[in-house]
């Protein structure tokens, strides 16, 4: 209900409109039961057609205006209340692309997934029909407050019956919202399960996972099962109930008005018109009461979405500088991840002049793909600095950063699209020439050309269904895409054949010769054997740099060079 009360206030002119349509509506609709009593206590007594005549136009133009302005209200909610959710749905996307990654993987993938999947409940319960129900319900006290005048006794019952049955939706929400929001966490972890039986199923078969995935799959089932079923029988109790008071409010007073029709204190038209108007007053408190569920799993996703606005994101702002020359610079660098005892490595201080070429090494898992998102920016260091061109990373724009450098992730991904729109992405001032050529230098010429679309050739489910060679050699492309001034390589001639490694070879050898930087982290003996300048990975907590002269012999420094 805050979600209403804020959307409200967000539009307060608009629900200044909304509120008189529905006062508008609601004074119309007392126009049936009064019809209904004219007609049995004056037309009925006395047989006047006209009368009748007269009584039965009025009723059916104060429906007619009464359906316009409900109309009306409906119109005005959809133009102007629904924004809030386009904005929201738009928001929540936008922190998803934006988040610092570090903050990101701190967020299962299974409750992100959730997360925007539940955004459309929250439009859902919101939605015109649900919000003019809403609208209705304190318009209630109008049907209680004419049927009061016409018979307190009969007020009084209808109160009675009206006060139970929104006492009990609000006590049923409250039952219904520890399994609303128990099923979306589940729900996440089923996302989870759903997308591993995708993006890892030649691994399920291939190894038989099906033994350990199936049974983690009935745990969710039968979970997500028992919660849905609580959920609707909550549900379903509260619409019998609902019912039930509604028959029984009818019973009620039609015996009360029954005995006050004998003792003369009653007319027969006034009983059957204020039965008319206890059922009006309570007709919006049980459309309140159905929204219960509706109301409750908005509840939770709302919930769901602010956790997403906690997210850190990349800043907007930051310096761009006018050139980047290449320069980099380690100051007592170091980095180490959450609720780990020690740091993957620390106290490395490093400057690399432009045109300068570092290779990175170490045995698997001691950071080398984590260096490189270092330089990307995609991960902050926990301590120390990095500078380029003498200001700190921190300080510039992301996005201007990431056009100065050509980076190849060890794990190439891609977006859903053409190749074309892949490489434009990276830079959107590519002409087809330079198109051309990085596609060529990435010897990605042969692919290209035995595909039917070329460049249009679509990718799909992130490239995942290509084959390893073919990845790297695109996002070798994509890297060059930017020629940016520095180059941060993540193992790329790894999976390449001879053919793809001399790609990578005179790719290297040419960003050399045109003074780029290059950092270079890598397990390939050959690019190893060339390397002039090498940081260790291997040596914990300080790295080793060793540093090779042209024909000299090597020197080594833990951490400082």
């Amino acid at each position: 209900m805050n979600e209403l009360i804020r959307r409200f206030s967000a539009k307060p002119w608009i629900t200044v409109e909304l509120v008189l349509a529905s006062l508008f509506a609601n004074l119309l609709a007392l126009a049936s039961p009064l019809f209904v009593i004219q007609v049995l206590n004056r037309y009925v007594s006395y047989g006047v057609d006209s009368t009748l005549a007269t009584l039965t136009l009025g009723v059916v133009g104060a429906i007619a205006l009464e359906y316009i302005f409900r109309k009306a209200r409906m119109m005005l909610v959809a133009e102007n209340m629904g924004e809030t959710d386009e904005q929201r749905s738009i928001g929540a996307f936008g922190i998803m692309v934006t988040a610092k990654t570090s903050a990101l993987s701190q967020f299962p993938a299974g409750r992100r997934r959730e997360t925007l999947r539940s955004l459309d409940s929250i439009e859902t319960a919101y939605n015109a029909a649900n919000i003019s129900a809403v609208l209705d319900v304190p318009f209630a006290l109008l049907f209680l407050l004419s049927l009061a005048l016409l018979s307190p006794t009969l007020g009084g019952v209808a109160s009675l019956f009206i006060i139970a049955v929104f006492v009990y939706s609000v006590v049923s929400r409250r039952l219904i919202e520890a399994p609303t929001r128990q099923l979306m966490e589940t729900a996440a972890a089923g996302n989870t399960l759903i997308a591993t039986s995708g993006r890892a199923a030649d691994t399920i078969r291939a190894f038989n996972g099906a033994d350990l995935i199936m049974p983690a799959w009935r745990s969710y089932i039968r979970r997500a099962q028992t919660l849905r079923s609580s959920i609707g029988n909550s549900q379903g109790q509260s619409q019998s109930v609902s019912q039930s008071a509604q028959a029984l409010m009818g019973v009620a007073v039609i015996a009360v008005g029954a005995m006050l029709v004998v003792a003369g204190k009653l007319d027969v038209g006034i009983l059957i018109g204020a039965n008319i108007m206890a059922s009006r007053a309570l007709g919006p408190i049980i459309k309140l009461a159905n929204l219960s569920e509706a109301m409750t799993k908005a509840s939770q996703a709302l919930k769901q979405a602010q956790s997403l606005t906690t997210l850190p994101v990349e800043n907007d702002g930051g310096t761009a500088l006018s050139r980047y020359a290449g320069a980099i610079e380690f100051k007592d660098f170091g980095f180490s991840f959450p609720k780990t005892a020690s740091p993957l490595f620390e106290s490395l201080t490093l400057k690399i002049a432009p045109g300068a070429v570092l290779v990175v090494t170490g045995r698997n898992g001691c950071g080398k793909t984590t260096f490189c998102r270092l330089l990307v920016g995609l991960l902050e260091p926990t301590r120390g600095q990095l500078l380029i061109d003498g200001v700190d990373l921190r300080q510039t724009a992301p996005s201007w950063w990431r056009r100065q450098i050509m980076y190849l992730p060890q794990e190439p991904n891609f977006l859903d699209g053409s190749i074309r729109e892949n490489l434009l992405t990276a830079n959107p001032k590519l002409d087809e020439d330079a198109v051309n050529r990085i596609i060529r230098e990435a010897d990605m010429g042969r692919f290209i050309d035995e595909s039917p679309k070329g460049l249009e050739t679509e990718i799909v489910d992130n490239g995942d269904a290509m084959a390893r060679g073919i990845r790297r050699r695109m996002a070798l492309a994509r890297a060059m895409a930017t020629d940016g001034m520095l180059a941060i390589f993540d193992e790329p001639t790894e999976s390449l054949d001879d053919d793809g490694c001399a790609a990578v070879f005179t790719a290297m050898k040419a960003l050399s010769s045109r003074g780029r930087t290059m950092i270079i982290a890598t397990s390939d003996q050959r690019i190893l054997r060339g390397a002039r300048l090498v940081l260790d990975l291997n040596v914990k907590p300080a790295p080793r740099i060793i540093a090779v002269p042209a024909g000299g012999e090597q020197s080594e420094e833990r951490g400082k060079t």
